[in-house]
């Protein structure tokens, strides 16, 4: 018989962890709380708008293709994708907007207006964030980050010098251009990172790499045809779901994983436990104390990404002057990244983003009206209330009305918000967070939660509290990395594609 598996959660990373466990010949079966697959990128309708819940930028496509590929597959054999132009436009003012174009040479001339000589500069920075790109992608995100010992090679070691992983992103960008919007416009895709650009390796700049080089895409039908390609290719190789099925407990006799507990009161015997759900949640909740990792103290040490008050916005008419991903930065960039960093608070004026998918693809949203997800980042660990959401929306409404010149608030026909509450109550998300734990110098690889339990010898993690991070790659990329380790521990397990 094959080794069975539980996962636990069905976002990314489960899934790619699903997948690739079950393509080795494992039994898998992956347990959901919610009511559809997906995680943080669930998808719901209301009204006959169709909302992304979550991840809503699809940058990186090679790390799409090579997961489909694994399993000999095409993104293509599950959905279309349109690369963006322009890939996103930055608000700085009423009638100062930055459209940022898809095509490199329109972009080196963009640039060049701003600042000249900046033309160079990019092309410069952007070979140096290629390097990193490659080397980030083939040296570091695969490996479990177990040991600082994975790390001790001379050409890994004399490369984190070249990966500027003891320099600012902030002191990085900076020491190239002087012009404001163009340094924004760099250090914008870190500000969900969960420090400053201050307190952000430039290491990171591989990121302008994925946005400005790779581009900025989108699956027609929205990011959940990610999801729906997922389950079915788990589903192809074997894969069992049951949905609406929490898991209230792990059973660790003797330090092994027997298997688990749902809230229904059902068991499902395992071989091994994958945790893609919340770290924290699962592994503060779900163990018993003398086999759980880490001490509550060492959770509450830790430094998470932001979390995020979001408004889901049905709008019965076309808009003007909206693009696909719009990016409003009218406001200090600077203040508003150290109230969710240095000194958490709900910020006095945040920036915020808009994305109208029904821009690109009509499908989302009924005939002459507008799909709206609108996102402000804030801290996690904040108090929230109705009215708090209710002021935060004004505010947002207000500023969106007035940048782009039209009316917005009285076309809105359906409205949902999603805040700390919810991210806790849907996901057991740490703190409310978004977007997992920071990706600090202190929290990078082998300073993150280990992927491997130490205590449950066949417990493992995924996902973005552990390696390699947030993001939907990185997650990706996690469960492929977890299945990797899972399939070390059963080499010449009878069955098994080794």
């Amino acid at each position: 018989m094959s080794k069975k598996v539980i996962v636990i959660g069905s976002g990314f990373a489960g899934l790619s962890a699903a997948c690739n466990l079950a393509a080795d010949g494992f039994d898998v079966t992956v347990l959901e709380k919610n009511a559809v697959p997906g995680g943080r990128a669930r998808v719901f309708e209301a009204e006959g708008f169709v909302f992304d819940m979550g991840p809503s930028w699809y940058w990186m496509p090679d790390v799409f293709e090579q997961f489909f590929a694994r399993f000999n597959k095409k993104v293509s054999d599950y959905y279309q994708l349109k690369r963006l132009d322009p890939s996103y436009v930055v608000w700085f003012g009423p009638g100062d907007r930055m459209d940022v174009p898809a095509d490199m040479k329109a972009l080196e001339a963009m640039f060049e207006q701003y600042e000249p000589g900046a033309a160079a500069k990019l092309r410069l920075f952007l070979g140096e964030a290629g390097y990193k790109y490659r080397v980030g992608m083939n040296e570091f995100v695969h490996k479990p980050s177990a040991s600082i010992m994975e790390f001790a090679d001379w050409r890994v070691i004399s490369s984190m010098f070249r990966l500027q992983m003891f320099t600012s992103m902030s002191k990085h960008v900076r020491g190239l251009f002087k012009n404001e919007k163009l340094v924004q416009l760099l250090e914008f895709p870190v500000l969900f990172l969960g420090a400053t650009p201050q307190k952000t390796p430039a290491l990171y700049s591989l990121m302008n790499y994925a946005d400005m080089t790779l581009g900025t895409w989108y699956p027609m039908g929205g990011m959940f045809r990610i999801i729906d390609a997922m389950v079915a290719l788990a589903k192809e190789l074997g894969v069992k779901f049951e949905l609406e099925t929490e898991v209230r407990q792990i059973y660790v006799p003797k330090d092994h994983a027997t298997g688990v507990v749902t809230h229904q009161g059902r068991e499902f015997p395992a071989d091994v436990v994958v945790g893609s759900a919340d770290y924290h949640h699962i592994d503060t909740q779900l163990l018993d104390p003398q086999v759980r990792n880490y001490s509550d103290k060492y959770w509450e040490s830790r430094t998470m990404a932001p979390s995020c008050l979001i408004y889901y916005l049905g709008v019965n008419k076309r808009l003007d002057r909206l693009e696909h991903h719009n990016l409003f930065f009218d406001e200090d960039f600077g203040r508003h990244a150290t109230e969710i960093y240095d000194n958490p608070q709900w910020p006095e004026k945040p920036l915020f983003y808009v994305s109208a998918p029904s821009k690109t693809d009509p499908g989302v949203a009924p005939a002459g009206c507008e799909n709206l997800f609108l996102l402000i980042p804030v801290a996690p660990g904040l108090e929230d209330t109705p009215e708090i959401r209710e002021r935060y929306y004004d505010m947002a409404m207000k500023r969106l009305e007035h940048l782009t010149g039209q009316s917005i608030r009285e076309h809105v026909v359906y409205r949902r918000s999603f805040a700390h509450a919810d991210f806790v109550s849907d996901y057991h998300a740490f703190k409310g967070n978004a977007y997992g734990l920071a990706n600090t110098l202190l929290q990078t690889a082998f300073l993150k939660p280990r992927m491997k339990s130490r205590r449950v010898d066949n417990l493992y993690y995924t996902g973005q509290l552990t390696v390699p991070g947030p993001g939907v790659p990185p997650s990706l990329i996690s469960g492929q990395v977890v299945a990797r380790e899972i399939l070390k521990r059963f080499k010449g397990f009878r069955g098994l594609k080794v």
